[in-house]
This record gives structure tokens, C-alpha cells and sequence, in this order.
């Protein structure tokens, strides 16, 4: 009876330390945003879209009764800083990470696939959705290239003036984010072509690349310079410097009409921009606030709880469906949470309904193309009315 009793206090003893320990485990995410740099007009939102889904789900029991430990770090679109973060992460033992821009992606992406941790990119260049060149490397949006063709196809297939092709330029910042969608990206020994290879395929003449810094506060030189090329359209792939094209070319009363792609365009950047705005298009593969989908009202119900009376704008919804779908991933892992298991559960997903946030998102072990639709916007009035939802294939 006496053993008993002493073995039951050992038990009782284990049992009492181990406790705060297994109470302590979380799922530990990491969180690479930029709210204090180049890309940061854009960043915050998307950042804040990512924390309140982790709050969300955390409120709500977590995944599997696991909470999730977010890890964030403000990099401001640096990418040693990043690169630095990187490193802390890997020391901290993330099993995941959100991360953002296209440079510090590209940089960190043999690191990815050497330590095995899936990376949720918010950069959507075509060249990281490759599984033999970025096995870890996951995107949600449709991809920078798939848009710019998507608007190129939309520009062509309206064309009515049989007499010529029409004429683009493609606006740009000159970083990996601002070349991505346009020019034939060489990475780790491959090529990804961009929309310009499928401009020249569909019969699209390409006339002007003007280069616009993401903080430019003055785009009039190189609208000028594109003015004598006269295109009938320009395909924009900027941020919030978006406002101050179209303001410029408003004042230089340029008959060009412009198409933004999806970090060139939100409700912000429309009433930045005011009347100028008015009749540009946008590839938007995200959900607006006006949308009234089950899954834009549990990121609105977040939103409205962690920040009440705030209207977001569309890169909250971005970072919000990231986070959800790589929770919905871990979700499904069995056994141990791991990257690799967490790759294997993103490669087994196969039309997983967002709920309207976007087209249901797919993966495979030949793609981490997540989404492989978007709707195209004109603004009218002064607020987004869609033209066109546009379903690609694989």
C-alpha cells in the first residue's frame, strides 16, 4: 500500500510539472510582413488579415484544440531583414510561414525547400509556383502572369478596330514584384515566360515599358515619354503609386485607358485617386467588403470584432484566406505537425471552398498554383462593378 502511495504521488508529481508544458504547446507560424517599407501602404492590411484570422481561429479553439502562435516580424520590404528573420523563425521552430514580397521570396526559397517549411508567399510570380524549382513555395492568388495574360485576352477579344493590333504598355516597378508578371523570369536554371511572350502569341502590340518607382510622387516624365507611343492600353503592376498614375494622366489628358493588376487597385487607391479612377479596370482574384459570400462574412464578423466600425479593403481579405487556407492544411494533418506533413496535406487539397473569398483553391504535387480564377473590375461611379469572372485551366 505504501508503494502504491508513493508511485501515485510520483505520477501525481509528473503529471503536475508536465502540465504548463502541454498547455504551453502551440503551432508556431511565422509571419514576415512589411509595414514600415516600400510595399507597406499594401502590407498592413494584408498583415492585419492574417493576424485576425489567427485570432479568429484561436477564439474558437484553435486547430485541433491547438492554438496557433504567430510569429511576426516587420521587415520593411528589406531583404536582408528578411533574410535575417528567416533564421529566427527556423531557431523559434515554425512549422510554417506567411510570408510577402517577391525579392526576399526568391532569396529565401533554396533555404525553404532545404529546411522543409511551407511559405506562403504573398508574392504571386509564376516562377514560385513550380514544385520542381520551389517545393515548399504556396500561393492563394492567381498569379501575376495569369493576370496580366487574362487582361491582355480581355483587351484583344474587346478590340473591335480591325485596321491594327491594339496597343499596350506595361507599367512597372523595376524590382522582381514590378518584372514578374511582364518579362521571361530565369530562376534556378528555368524560365518562366511572362505576358509579354503572349502579347506577341494573341496579336497585341507592345509599344512602351515605362518604369514608375512604388513611391514615386510624380509619374508625369514617364507618361509623357509613353504618351508618344500612344497605347490604347496600360497594364499597371504597382501599389498604392497606382493614385498618382492615373491622377497624372488625367492631367495630361492621356486618351490611354488603364488596367490595374491586384495589388495596383483597391478602395483605398480609388478614392486616392478620385475621378481619375474612373473607368480603369482591375484582375481582382479576392473578394470585396460588398461581397455578402458565408466566407467574406466570417472575415467581416473578424474584422468588425477586433476592429469595430473599420471597413477593410481587399488586401485584408488577402491575408485573411492565406491564413485560413494554411490552417485548413495543418487541419488536416494526421499525426504530427510538421512541413513536411503540411506539404503533403496542401498537395492533397483539391477544390477547398474559401467561401467566396476566392475560387475554391487547389494544390498538387505539380502545382502550387492555388487559385486559378479572379473577376475583372471597371470602376463606374465611383465603385467597382464586375465585367467579367475569368475560370483558367491548369
Amino acid at each position: 500500500m505504501k508503494r502504491l502511495s508513493i508511485w501515485l504521488v510520483a505520477i501525481s508529481l509528473v503529471l503536475f510539472f508536465a502540465a504548463p508544458s502541454m498547455a504551453a504547446k502551440t503551432i508556431k507560424i511565422g509571419g514576415l510582413f512589411d509595414i514600415t517599407g516600400g510595399t507597406g501602404s499594401v502590407g498592413t492590411p494584408y498583415a492585419e488579415g492574417v493576424r485576425d484570422c489567427v485570432r479568429s481561429i484561436n477564439d474558437n479553439g484553435g486547430i485541433n484544440g491547438v492554438q496557433i502562435e504567430l510569429l511576426d516580424v516587420d521587415y520593411a520590404y528589406k531583404i536582408p531583414q528578411a533574410l535575417a528573420a528567416y533564421k529566427k523563425f527556423k531557431t523559434q521552430k515554425v512549422v510554417a510561414i506567411q510570408g510577402w514580397g517577391t525579392g526576399d521570396t526568391e532569396a529565401m526559397s533554396p533555404l525553404i525547400k532545404k529546411d522543409k517549411i511551407p511559405y506562403f508567399s504573398a508574392s504571386y510570380s509564376e516562377h514560385l509556383t513550380d514544385p520542381k524549382v520551389t517545393p515548399y513555395n504556396f500561393m492563394v492568388g492567381t498569379t501575376y502572369a495569369d493576370q496580366a495574360r487574362v487582361a491582355l485576352k480581355f483587351i484583344k477579344d474587346t478590340w473591335t478596330d480591325k485596321s491594327r493590333n491594339p496597343r499596350v504598355a506595361f507599367i512597372y516597378n523595376d524590382t522582381g514584384f514590378g518584372r514578374s508578371p511582364f518579362f521571361t523570369v530565369k530562376f534556378q536554371g528555368y524560365n518562366f515566360d511572362g505576358a509579354e511572350a503572349y502579347a506577341k502569341e494573341i496579336g497585341v502590340d507592345l509599344v512602351a515599358k515605362p518604369i514608375i518607382g512604388l513611391r514615386a510622387l510624380d509619374a508625369t516624365p514617364q507618361l509623357l515619354n509613353m504618351k508618344k507611343a500612344d497605347p490604347d492600353f496600360a497594364i499597371c503592376q504597382e501599389t498604392s503609386v497606382m493614385a498618382t498614375i492615373l491622377k497624372d494622366a488625367k492631367k495630361l489628358k492621356l486618351r490611354t485607358k488603364f488596367f490595374a493588376l491586384n495589388w495596383a487597385m483597391s478602395g483605398k487607391i480609388m478614392e486616392l485617386a478620385g475621378e481619375a479612377a474612373e473607368g480603369c479596370y482591375w484582375t481582382n482574384p479576392f473578394c470585396l467588403w460588398t461581397d455578402t459570400a458565408p466566407g467574406v462574412e466570417e472575415a467581416k464578423a473578424a474584422s468588425e470584432k477586433y476592429h469595430p466600425g473599420k471597413v477593410q479593403i481587399v488586401n485584408y481579405f488577402q491575408g485573411f484566406t492565406a491564413m485560413k487556407v494554411m490552417a485548413e492544411a495543418i487541419g488536416n494533418v494526421k499525426g504530427e505537425v510538421t512541413g513536411p506533413a503540411i506539404k503533403a496535406a496542401l498537395e492533397n487539397m483539391t477544390d477547398f471552398d474559401t467561401g467566396g473569398l476566392t475560387v475554391p483553391i487547389s494544390f498538387s504535387a505539380k502545382s502550387h498554383k492555388g487559385s486559378m480564377g479572379l473577376n475583372i473590375y471597371q470602376v463606374q461611379s465611383g465603385k467597382f462593378v464586375p465585367v467579367k469572372k475569368v475560370l483558367l485551366s491548369r
